[in-house]
């Protein structure tokens, strides 16, 4: 027989991994499968020297959200453990967004966290572990097939679905992954938060990009890429100059506004030593 997660067997004899990053989302998921009787696990991954973010509201993966998530499992009687991923991360998601940037592009790097590091390396530790399954605590739906597998699917609340940035999920990643909360609303999860006695349950929700301390991101693409934010000029098909620019960095393919030029139409824009080609 099934149990609510979809998989054979009795509560109690289904470990499941929770990635804890400290925040409402994942504390709740974590105590609600322990109160459905599973054998909960939290993990909580310290992805980035967290120093200059400790104190900065919805910051996550940082000094005080690894404090939260441990108050958290102390809280609902879990095992709970910190991993040493900040290599890994550097390596998968913070260098990438540094180079995406340097060309020119406006990349994501929550999808590739939740790729790379989440639904890969993590997926991995949940089963050296011995764990069934990986549970998040992402506003997405997954759902047993007819045939076979599963799918994912939008959340329930619409301002709160997370399924752009799970495109990239396999379906066999997606045999060993749980979203508890994808049929809940976001003041559904507070509530549950409140009942549960979570230390978190008014907690700020964390930024995208956890990894900027300032919530400037040139910053950070300037110290991993010196010379990034360097101004160039904006020129033309023809080699006309029509104005300068602060940076290739604060800009994205198809932007129109905020250049300080006039074209009268869309232009196709490339980096171009320091400058730009339109």
């Amino acid at each position: 027989m099934l149990n609510s997660l979809d998989i054979e067997g009795r509560p109690q004899d289904t470990r499941v991994v929770v990635a804890m990053s400290g925040g409402v989302d994942s504390s709740v998921t974590a105590a609600l499968l322990k109160a459905e009787g599973y054998d909960v696990i939290g993990v909580t991954l310290q992805l980035y020297d967290h120093g200059a973010a400790v104190h900065r509201p919805g910051a996550c993966c940082a000094g005080q959200d690894i404090h939260d998530a441990r108050a958290v499992a102390e809280r609902i009687v879990i095992p709970h453990y910190v991993l040493d991923y900040e290599e890994r991360f550097k390596e998968a998601v913070i260098d990438p967004f540094a180079e995406s940037y340097v060309a020119g592009e406006t990349p994501v790097p929550c999808v590739e966290c939740n790729q790379a590091i989440k639904f890969r390396d993590l997926l991995a530790t949940a089963r050296a572990l011995g764990a069934n399954l990986l549970a998040t605590g992402h506003y997405v739906a997954s759902r047993a097939l007819a045939g076979g597998g599963r799918a994912l699917y939008c959340a329930r609340e619409t301002e709160r679905d997370q399924s752009y940035f799970l495109f990239a999920t396999t379906r066999e990643q997606l045999e060993h992954l749980r979203f508890p909360l994808g049929d809940m609303t976001k003041a559904q999860t507070r509530e549950l938060a409140r009942r549960f006695g979570l230390p978190v349950a008014d907690k700020h929700d964390s930024q995208d990009i956890c990894f900027v301390p300032s919530g400037r991101y040139s910053e950070v693409i300037e110290r991993l890429k010196p010379g990034a934010a360097e101004p160039g000029e904006i020129v033309d098909e023809a080699g006309r100059v029509l104005g300068s620019h602060s940076g290739i960095i604060h800009f994205t393919v198809g932007q129109r506004r905020g250049l300080g030029i006039a074209a009268g139409r869309p232009r196709r824009c490339a980096p171009v030593a320091s400058g730009c080609a339109t």
